[in-house]
């Protein structure tokens, strides 16, 4: 499919939802793609990556950033406590706070340092016990937990069940954030994230659509 594609669809689903042209926030999902679709697509133009994996991102960003400046990296997978202080240097932006201990080891570093990356608050709108995520009836609390720690919470995110209507799980997901003031929702992917949009995405999260399938071997 490709990324022209992708960002032509974004656009189309943009106005078919009223709102504005680059009101939502495209990360190419670059995980475990292999390096040469990465810098074809940083050659496109594109700036704004999601990875899943704190060492891989390691491993692959600081040489790319420096090589295609502005690039931004946004940390979209489950991060363990203690890998945070390596994702708080090497991250934009957060996408996966789920836990009251993250909260905390954050909320440390982001006064020692001074600064913060993008946080969205993870929410496991379809109540799996297998995700991760703030069940959405403990989401009010946590979210003021945060803000109490002072982290600069932007948003929420969440993954809808697997082989379900993700719809409603986005409809949740933005009256969650409604009633808390906040004004990002990171939802969507390869296969709905024209629905996500017309629901009030701000980020959507695509991957295989744009470099086709992923290889974990």
């Amino acid at each position: 499919m490709g990324l022209t594609e992708i960002k032509s669809r974004v656009a189309v689903a943009e106005t078919a939802a009223g709102r504005p042209q680059g009101a939502v926030t495209l990360i190419a999902v670059s995980k475990v793609q292999p390096l040469e679709r990465v810098i074809a697509t940083l050659e496109q133009g594109q700036r704004i990556f999601g990875e899943n994996y704190v060492q891989e991102a390691a491993g692959k960003w600081p040489d790319l950033r420096s090589r295609f400046p502005g690039t931004t990296v946004h940390m979209i997978g489950p991060l363990q406590t203690n890998k945070a202080r390596l994702a708080f240097d090497l991250f934009d932006a957060i996408h996966t706070l789920d836990r009251p201990s993250l909260a905390d080891k954050l909320s440390r570093l982001a006064q020692a340092q001074g600064r913060c990356p993008m946080l969205f608050v993870q929410v496991n709108t379809g109540a799996e016990p297998q995700k991760a995520g703030i069940l959405p009836d403990d989401a009010d609390a946590f979210i003021a937990d945060c803000r109490a720690k002072d982290l600069p919470v932007a948003g929420l995110m969440c993954i809808p069940p697997e082989d379900t209507d993700s719809t409603p799980h986005f409809v949740h997901l933005a009256e969650i954030a409604a009633r808390n003031g906040l004004s990002q929702l990171s939802m969507g992917m390869s296969g709905d994230f024209e629905a996500a949009i017309a629901h009030g995405a701000t980020h959507v999260r695509v991957g295989s659509a744009i470099f086709g399938a992923r290889s974990y071997a």
